[in-house]
């Protein structure tokens, strides 16, 4: 499953900002793709911007990170009731809420890292273990309509649009 080959009636409106900035690869290329992007960026961030905010209330590099962390947490749990055809209406989350209970600021960035990569390779193993007629099972998440698949995509997506504005305003 490709970007390119994602039926709009796969994903809510709302999501195609971060489609948008997925490359044309597969599911899993993209995941792999993103998260590259993600390890390089924190390994060449300075040490004295981990926490850093370029504007009062804007979150620190460090809790950026474990936003998507969180995030993709969340985003497997949905992309895998939908699988299993759990019919229920998932609520969302507060992110703003998520971020400010962290504690990201007090953790070393070597182990947000670390914990980037288990649940990436978690995330990989799940929807590598999907079927093309799974990837297309559609939910409701935050009353937003969206496939399997496109939960996938979106994870990579998500992470790339926060380092757009990471590289644009942190760096």
């Amino acid at each position: 499953m490709k970007v390119s080959n994602l039926p709009s009636s796969d994903f809510d409106h709302y999501l195609k900002n971060y489609l948008e900035k997925v490359p044309d690869l597969s599911l899993l290329e993209s995941l792999d793709y993103s998260k590259n992007k993600v390890i390089q960026f924190y390994k060449d961030l300075p040490s004295d911007k981990e926490v850093y905010r370029y504007a009062e209330g804007k979150w620190t590099p460090k809790e950026i990170l474990l936003h998507l962390i969180d995030t993709e947490r969340i985003f497997c749990g949905r992309a895998l009731r939908f699988a299993r055809n759990d019919k229920t209406v998932l609520p969302g989350y507060d992110h703003e809420d998520f971020v400010k209970e962290s504690d990201a600021n007090d953790r070393m960035l070597e182990n947000l890292l670390e914990e980037y990569v288990a649940q990436r390779k978690s995330s990989r193993l799940l929807f590598k273990s999907f079927s093309q007629p799974i990837l297309k099972k559609i939910g409701n998440a935050n009353n937003l309509m969206v496939s399997v698949g496109a939960i996938g995509l979106v994870i990579s997506g998500h992470e790339l649009h926060h380092l757009q504005i990471l590289n644009e305003r942190y760096l």
